[in-house]
């Protein structure tokens, strides 16, 4: 007699984890997808036709979770937006909302779709994670009602939330996460009134979760790794690149060594808008990643990490970030700085006028200091060292402290900062080290081509960011990226509408 298909399935299941726990590994997938994007109007749509352009996304997302779970991964992390895309106003995303419950209520929407009210979009994630065997990620959106009694409640009488939904592979809502840091265009969402720092346990670890911009600050992101002790992060992602310091697979690669832990990044593919890239970080480096400015096409990344990273024989030392530059005396340099701007940031900028050099820039309480030798000194690329020690942002401000080696966009010293994605200059050697007042530092290295230089480069427990030997390829930028939460000033946008 054949099993029955829940029998059948509990034994598919059991089956996984017990191939889970038996390994200190498992196989994880993100993708970057092209949204399919809603036209343009300044009228809610009916829910019917909202429901069919999800469906478009959803079929797309659906053949990406079967090939992962075909080629063995465990969990799939899917985009930011991924499902109804971005151009919204408070009133005209609302068709594409659904009311997601607490996960305790313990729910498998793909079984039980009709407990609570009509989520056809939980319910068909629910079914691709159970059907499939694996862990699914999406971000939809979320509606809670509020009245008058709550003071926050917004005048149309309701919450609208940016959310994160993980399912289990039984099919299991086992994590929901309101994105607590809204980029500044996000005015079709609330931000919840308090960070929530959601965690879940599996066979290969524990996760935390996190959206976009929260990874520039405290809440959520380092609380999860710092204080919460998560192996992995999950990051859906809508992330528009922004160069020297800001591409997707630079900071996201960074962030992930500086924090040490796995952090699995799906970002949205639309090349107009500047977003691609995405990957599988790891505390040593991507274990696979993607970027794309010349296509519209989707992509899938698999690979193998360690569960517990923290438990590798290879994770890396914990790092004083300014022991080494605060030991030294300052190299020349300091006579000949100039002032130039990162995007709206005013840097303190040394030419490096020679092949090789030592040289000092100094900026408020920073201090960067850089050891170098270049293979091949081309008189039509100028490379400068840099120091930032401020504020950051227009309207919500967060300190940022920031060394780098990176390349001008062309001989004229007032271009230096100014967006750079190719090179011609290889480096023998680089040493680059600050006198940072934070332990929160992220080393970036990139390539010609916005390419990254996985084993290339270490950094040291006296916080020099070193080349381990030649670079293979043109670099554009190495910087060293800290961030002072505590400095931050207060979010001016956190209040209800």
């Amino acid at each position: 007699m054949l099993p029955s298909q829940p029998l059948l399935h509990t034994a598919v299941f059991a089956l996984a984890v017990l191939q889970a726990l038996a390994s200190d590994t498992f196989t994880a997938a993100v993708y970057e997808h092209a949204v399919i994007l809603p036209d343009a109007t300044d009228e809610p749509v009916s829910p019917d036709d909202a429901l069919a352009l999800m469906n478009k996304n959803m079929d797309v997302l659906e053949g990406a979770i079967k090939e992962a779970a075909q080629q063995g991964a465990h969990i799939i992390v899917t985009p930011e937006d991924g499902i109804y895309g971005w151009h919204f106003t408070r009133e005209t995303i609302y068709p594409y909302l659904e009311d997601i419950p607490d996960p305790a209520v313990n729910w498998i929407p793909c079984t039980d779709p009709t407990r609570f009210a009509p989520a056809p979009v939980q319910e068909r994630l629910s079914c691709m994670a159970r059907n499939n065997s694996i862990y699914v990620v999406a971000n939809i959106g979320d509606k809670k009602p509020c009245n008058s009694s709550d003071a926050g409640c917004p005048s149309d009488g309701r919450y609208q939330y940016n959310t994160d939904v993980v399912f289990d592979p039984e099919g299991k809502l086992v994590a929901r996460y309101h994105k607590y840091n809204l980029f500044r265009r996000e005015t079709q969402f609330n931000y919840p009134k308090e960070p929530e720092a959601v965690t879940f346990e599996t066979p290969f670890g524990k996760f935390g979760i996190a959206t976009c911009f929260d990874i520039l600050f405290r809440e959520p992101a380092v609380v999860l790794v710092s204080e919460l002790q998560v192996d992995t992060v999950l990051f859906p992602t809508a992330w528009m690149n922004v160069l020297p310091f800001l591409t997707a697979v630079e900071f996201h690669s960074a962030w992930a060594m500086g924090m040490g832990v796995n952090l699995l990044s799906a970002n949205t593919h639309n090349i107009s808008l500047a977003m691609t890239g995405d990957g599988l970080f790891t505390p040593e480096g991507p274990a696979a990643y993607h970027y794309d400015s010349g296509t519209e096409e989707g992509c899938l990344l698999l690979a193998e990490l360690s569960a517990h990273p923290r438990l590798s024989p290879t994770y890396p030392p914990a790092v004083n970030w300014s022991s080494f530059a605060t030991s030294i005396k300052k190299f020349p340099g300091e006579k000949d700085t100039f002032l130039g701007a990162v995007r709206r940031d005013i840097f303190t900028f040394s030419e490096l006028r020679h092949k090789a050099g030592n040289y000092t820039v100094c900026q408020g309480d920073l201090c960067c200091h850089l050891i170098y030798r270049m293979a091949n000194k081309s008189k039509d690329e100028v490379y400068v060292l840099g120091a930032f020690d401020g504020l950051h942002g227009s309207l919500i401000k967060y300190h940022w402290q920031i060394c780098t080696l990176l390349k001008c966009k062309s001989t004229d010293l007032n271009t230096c900062g100014q967006p750079v994605e190719t090179a011609q200059t290889k480096f023998e050697t680089f040493s680059l080290s600050g006198t940072f007042g934070t332990n929160y530092v992220f080393p970036e290295v990139l390539y010609s081509g916005v390419q990254l230089a996985p084993g290339e480069f270490e950094v040291l427990r006296d916080g020099r960011l070193k080349s381990k030997h030649g670079t293979s390829k043109p670099l554009v930028t190495v910087t060293l990226f800290g961030r002072l939460y505590e400095k931050d000033l207060p979010h001016p946008l956190r209040t209800a509408p």
